[in-house]
């Protein structure tokens, strides 16, 4: 089985920063398992269905093809065909993409497209239940997480950066809606796994993230360090 680091944690945490630096340095697959829900999100939105119609999603999922491909500095996904990373970030898919994920038939379905991803050989993943459902014997799990106040200011910073005008009020409001439905949702709820390392990245940069993520991994018995050095480099 192919070496996998998974981290989770809620939004603005530096979930993507991290595992993107990570798998970039180390020459991993990187696996964005929230951009598929977004996808999904993206399309369930512009077929005008509604959140509250499970038949109708679980449908939808079904007859959809998602897919993750290109390198972590410049990921792609992809949707029926078509490359969608660059319309998938909006609050609007960002909001229907976490009630999607609350649904179990759904979950189910995209559960077996990231785990499957395994075969292409050592990943990051990065999510919300990826050291306790997806990959559960993961050999490397982190659990990000930082204050609210941080993460909020992070998560607005980056719509700003997308030229999406929101207000932090707004922001701080959407992550509140999303932290209580991530954690209380009765199928994979947002939840550290027993065994995942636990990093406060409030008063940390974004390198300082990366630097402790890549020594935990180092450090494992199983890390494929020959694999992985000649590809830094290179």
């Amino acid at each position: 089985m192919s070496f996998v680091i998974t981290i989770d944690g809620p939004a603005g945490a530096g979930k993507s920063t991290t595992a993107r630096a990570v798998a970039d340095r180390l020459g991993f697959l990187y696996v964005d398992t929230g951009a598929l829900y977004r996808a999904l999100a993206f399309k369930v939105l512009s077929l005008g269905l509604s959140a509250e119609d499970e038949p109708a999603l679980e449908r939808c999922a079904q007859e959809t093809r998602l897919g993750l491909a290109g390198t972590p500095g410049a990921s792609q996904v992809w949707l029926d065909g078509v490359e969608v990373g660059g319309e998938i970030r909006t609050p609007a898919v960002s909001e229907m993409s976490s009630r999607l994920a609350a649904r179990p038939g759904i979950r189910r379905q995209l559960v077996e497209l990231q785990r499957s991803l395994r075969v292409k050989g050592p990943l990051v993943a990065e999510g919300r239940d990826l050291g306790t459902v997806v990959f559960p014997d993961a050999e490397v799990k982190i659990y990000l997480d930082a204050d609210h106040e941080t993460r909020v200011k992070r998560r607005h910073q980056e719509l700003v950066r997308r030229g999406l005008p929101v207000q932090v009020e707004d922001v701080a409001a959407d992550l509140q809606r999303r932290d209580e439905r991530d954690r209380l949702r009765a199928d994979s709820p947002l939840v550290a796994a027993p065994d995942a390392v636990l990093l406060d990245t409030s008063g940390m940069s974004a390198e300082q993230q990366v630097t402790a993520v890549l020594e935990l991994a180092r450090k494992h018995p199983r890390f494929p360090h020959r694999a992985a050095d000649a590809r830094e480099a290179g």
